[in-house]
């Protein structure tokens, strides 16, 4: 099985016992026909043939066979539903078969999903190319895709498949249709017992969107990591906002790390604020900040000076101590990155742990949706908020949403109220994610109410405006808080009292993973976003 890195641009399918269910043509009972030895191919067997009508014979009872097979034969199971994710994904697809097209096609006819017209390519023996498991198929099939053959993945069910391309140096799949491998099978990349099994492998060869890794492919790593230390005791997951490491029997250390790559106005400010917020999650005091800052060429010193003064102001108003980093100037980054390391410390006894979270424990949510992605887009794409017709006081007022992305004051009163079981910070991915990622790493479902989640107007302005949905838009300024039900109105008294605007969404539910949206007192369709809904913006430019 591979284990370095791939990129898949298009895959190559063999059609007989791959795309099709397996055994609908007798192979024994053509050789037997035509007097071809068991042991060897047909194909080769008939270009050998010396005379040549009784070649163009058995070449036609072999096509009698085949259409008469290519009648009975059902799409292989996953075969539709493989092909219409490839389609979805902008993944090249094609045949390539040891059969005549005619054959092919009339197989085809029998599938209900797909045609022949969905496969960019389809190669048969009629094609002037040698059959497999000769790679020239395969090489051509590259060329028309215009991929690399490295890019091209070529699946099958027999050793020639593999073979042809192994030769010509693309990926190779190897589908046992639930059988045991042939001892004489030469080592694919990949070896699967069903079609769809390769949806995940294809899936794991294609580029990713910008924005953070989608929390699946992470937590495939985080299952593999084995942390044997037995001082961390809050350790990776999905969900985590920070890990933990005892220093003493009743010292903890608490660690995050964090960058900011969407941001450049008053991007140093964002880095401390959004360490900070994760860090308050766990209950610890924020206390020391590192940071790395990656800046692109042609930036001038000035520029970087104010980046860095305006982490030293962030972490002075915070009380955190600027301790060191790295600058430099580099072609690998378009716009600033600043990533920031952020430790803080608390007693033991004072962790915030999602474990604890419990059926019928309230959430609690802060401010309103999309505080940080409001403030980000007021100062990144004011242009074309105008534009479109936003007031500019609008605009301006959610420039000033800056002032309101750190949760250090709500996750202090938190952290001081009893019966507080969990907290998480809305981050990248919006309300939508930040609800998932709590519900994974507390380990129970959600019940969240629709019609009590708070937004600022100016944020349905900018969101109907711009098109994107506000439930997926980064939203660090707002804390998500489960406690239980009797201290739930002691705490919410306790913040509006520290003026920060608090409303009850929803409920912990029981144990499990997910979310069931409420509307009306009716089951809802809660979103999901594969990347936070700023990215599209960034990617369109200003």
């Amino acid at each position: 099985m591979l284990t370095h890195s791939y990129q898949i641009k298009a895959v190559l399918f063999d059609f007989d016992g791959t795309l099709t269910q397996p055994g609908a043509i007798d192979f024994a009972l053509i050789r037997e026909t035509i007097g071809c030895p068991q042991d060897q191919p047909i194909l080769e067997f008939i270009g050998g043939i010396g005379d040549s009508q009784i070649q163009a014979d058995a070449l036609e009872t072999l096509k009698e066979h085949e259409h008469q097979a290519a009648a009975a034969s059902m799409p292989n199971s996953g075969a539709e539903a493989l092909i219409a994710y490839l389609k979805s994904v902008n993944v090249c697809v094609g045949i390539i078969s040891r059969n005549g097209l005619s054959s092919i096609r009339r197989a085809l006819d029998n599938f209900i999903q797909i045609k022949a017209s969905d496969f960019k390519l389809i190669l048969s023996r009629d094609d002037p190319v040698d059959p497999k498991p000769s790679a020239d198929g395969i090489i051509l099939a590259a060329e028309k895709f215009e991929v690399d053959v490295k890019e091209l993945l070529v699946v099958g069910d027999f050793i020639f498949d593999i073979e042809a391309g192994k030769t010509a140096g693309a990926l190779t799949a190897y589908l046992t249709n639930g059988k045991q491998a042939a001892g004489d099978m030469p080592e694919s990349d990949f070896t699967v017992s069903h079609l769809m099994e390769l949806k995940t492998i294809i899936r794991m060869g294609l580029p990713l969107p910008a924005g953070k890794l989608p929390n699946d492919l992470l937590d495939r790593f985080l299952k593999t990591l084995k942390t044997k230390d037995s001082s961390v005791i809050m350790r990776p997951g999905v969900g985590e906002d920070v890990a933990a490491v005892e220093i003493g029997k009743a010292e903890v250390l608490a660690l995050k790390s964090d960058p900011i790559t969407f941001a450049t106005d008053s991007i140093g400010y964002y880095a401390v604020a959004v360490n900070a917020n994760d860090l308050a999650t766990s209950g610890a005091v924020p206390r020391w900040f590192l940071t790395t800052l990656l800046f692109p060429c042609g930036t001038t010193a000035s520029r970087i000076l104010e980046v860095m003064q305006e982490l030293e102001a962030a972490c002075r108003k915070w009380r955190i101590t600027l301790c060191g980093g790295h600058t430099e100037v580099s072609d690998a980054v378009s716009r600033p990155v600043v990533s920031g390391m952020l430790v803080g410390t608390l007693k033991k006894k004072d962790l915030v742990d999602k474990r604890n979270m419990a059926p019928g424990d309230l959430i609690l949510f802060t401010k309103r949706v999309a505080v940080e992605g409001s403030a980000i887009i007021a100062r990144e794409f004011g242009q074309r908020l105008l534009a479109l017709g936003m007031p500019e006081e609008d605009i301006e007022h959610c420039r000033q949403f800056l002032s309101l992305i750190s949760v250090l004051e709500e996750a202090n009163i938190a952290a001081c109220t009893p019966g507080v079981s969990a907290m998480h910070d809305v981050t990248e991915g919006g309300l939508s994610t930040a609800l998932s990622e709590l519900s994974a790493a507390g380990c129970h479902r959600i019940h969240v109410d629709l019609e009590t989640i708070p937004y600022f107007s100016q944020t349905l302005d900018i969101c109907r405006l711009l098109k994107i949905d506000p439930l997926g838009l980064i939203g660090s300024g707002s804390l998500l808080i489960c406690c239980q039900e009797e201290s739930g109105e002691d705490l919410m008294k306790s913040l509006q009292a520290a003026e920060i605007a608090v409303a009850c969404i929803g409920r912990v539910g029981e144990k499990g993973e997910g979310i069931q949206a409420w509307s009306a007192g009716r089951p809802a369709s809660w979103p999901c976003f594969k990347t936070d809904e700023i990215a599209r913006l960034f990617g369109k430019g200003n």
